[in-house]
């Protein structure tokens, strides 16, 4: 088998395939034939040496990955041979509130899914939606999960008839809006594109704001609320005090990360006045992954995929991912199964 690996700070140009004996599964444990991994933010951020949380040295690089089941460890149950299946970000956690004994992994502190064959705790596969694709499926475990968290995770959740604000058109504001009117809400989306913008409006967005040509977006907002706000927004980007001012009193901000260095401060008068409340998110649990694919199911959820690369050319996947210039997702994939061509 072949594996992609990487030291963290090392860069796209530090990617190197290594040959190894092919991995057997121990108690609990089983063996995925990885047939797609898709990039997001976070392994770009391993790459560059910044991610926030511990990355292991020579670590096998990205989170997000779809195979299948091809061998079980003693006393497995959950999964059979044959299986398609998706792993989870953080393999421990399984549903409930985040806390730091669930800070291990996938393509951090954890082997990740840039491999041909992965070894992943039984406790931590996903069964994949019949109607996907490998490529599709393997989208979902960081951005998709990130995005149902956003709109779910508060104890609350998005409800018809409610309108959702998202930002930009990365993978999680990509998802947000799918899910979103899968939800039955109106959704508000920004970009600085104009041909985005006409993508956007076809997935189902019913209003999409240019923030280039419209720079007091959040204004745009309360205009097209009559005043009042959205109930939710999705911020990817860190620009917290706008969300602040385009959500309605006691709404919800679901901050998801920031693109930037730095993100910009916010005036606690804006937040006080707001009177919404601010959660940061990190992916989802085990427990939201399973609730997110039975609404993909019901719906006929389909992933937006931007480029598929082969095995071969990941660097060249994460390339074209950091230009900035995809419009969802960027995906690796081995096509035919290990010895078929």
């Amino acid at each position: 088998m072949r594996s992609y690996h990487v030291d963290s700070g090392a860069g796209i140009d530090g990617l190197a395939i290594r040959e190894h004996e092919d991995p057997v599964p121990g108690p609990g444990q089983v063996l995925v034939e990885i047939r797609a991994a898709a990039l997001s933010y976070r392994d770009l951020m391993v790459l560059r040496g910044d991610y926030v949380l511990p990355v292991r040295p020579d670590v096998v690089p990205v989170a997000d990955g779809a195979g299948q089941v091809v061998a079980l460890g003693p006393g497995v149950t959950t999964v059979r041979v044959g299986e398609r299946v998706a792993g989870t970000v953080f393999p421990s956690w399984q549903d409930g509130p985040f806390g730091i004994q669930h800070l291990p992994q996938l393509g951090g502190s954890l082997d990740g899914m840039l491999t041909e064959l992965a070894l992943v705790d039984e406790t931590a596969l996903v069964r994949v939606p019949e109607h996907l694709s490998f490529e599709e499926a393997a989208t979902l475990p960081c951005a998709a999960v990130t995005a149902w968290n956003a709109l779910t995770g508060d104890g609350h959740g998005l409800r018809p008839g409610q309108t959702l604000l998202t930002l930009g058109s990365g993978g999680v504001s990509l998802f947000a809006l799918q899910f979103g009117k899968a939800l039955g809400a109106r959704v508000i989306a920004t970009t600085g594109s104009k041909a985005k913008a006409e993508r956007l409006a076809e997935l189902g967005a019913d209003e999409v704001i240019d923030y280039k040509a419209t720079p007091d977006w959040a204004g745009r907002v309360r205009e097209l609320t009559r005043n009042h706000g959205v109930d939710r927004v999705v911020d990817v980007a860190g620009v917290l005090e706008e969300s602040l001012k385009a959500v309605r009193v006691a709404g919800h901000v679901a901050c998801v990360g920031f693109v930037s260095e730095t993100a910009p401060p916010i005036d606690p008068l804006v937040l006080f006045g707001s009177g919404a409340t601010v959660r940061a998110l990190a992916v989802g649990n085990r427990a939201q992954f399973l609730a997110m694919n039975r609404l993909i199911e019901e719906k006929r959820i389909r992933p937006v995929i931007d480029r598929m690369f082969l095995f071969d050319d990941a660097p060249d996947a994460f390339r074209h991912y950091a230009s900035g210039s995809a419009f969802g997702k960027v995906v690796v994939t081995r096509g035919a199964p290990l010895g078929q061509s």
